[in-house]
């Protein structure tokens, strides 16, 4: 038996800016990533012995560059932007099984959302 706790939240003002600022940070990475997936893929696809694209080395190649060209990211948990980087790679994992469609880029307002590990809230 697979059992699910759905909690409902009462934030205040301050912490809904908080959850905004998460959600929308986990877009841009999920976004971000989709995005060098495609150009990497399309140059792997050019020259085979370059590597394929994989969300650990998306996830590697962010957290490179985002202290230089993405510096507001570390105003929210680590794990925003990380689990939405997973998450694109749990869609290409399924669209190449033939389980899913192409994944698609996330706009704002649409089900805006981010993911926690159990240890990283309070």
């Amino acid at each position: 038996m697979i059992r699910a706790h759905k909690i409902a939240l009462a934030p205040n003002n301050r912490q809904a800016t908080y959850f905004a600022r998460a959600a929308g940070t986990a877009r841009f990475a999920y976004n971000w990533a989709l995005a060098e997936w495609q150009c990497q893929y399309a140059a792997w696809k050019q020259d085979n012995s370059l590597p394929k694209p994989s969300q650990a080395g998306l996830r590697r190649q962010l957290n490179a560059i985002k202290r230089e060209q993405f510096p507001w990211m570390l105003e929210v948990t680590k794990t925003a932007p990380q689990m939405a980087i997973i998450q694109l790679g749990e869609a290409f994992k399924h669209f190449f099984a033939g389980r899913a469609r192409y994944p698609k880029f996330r706009k704002k307002g649409v089900h805006d959302r981010f993911t926690l590990t159990n240890d990283q809230f309070r």
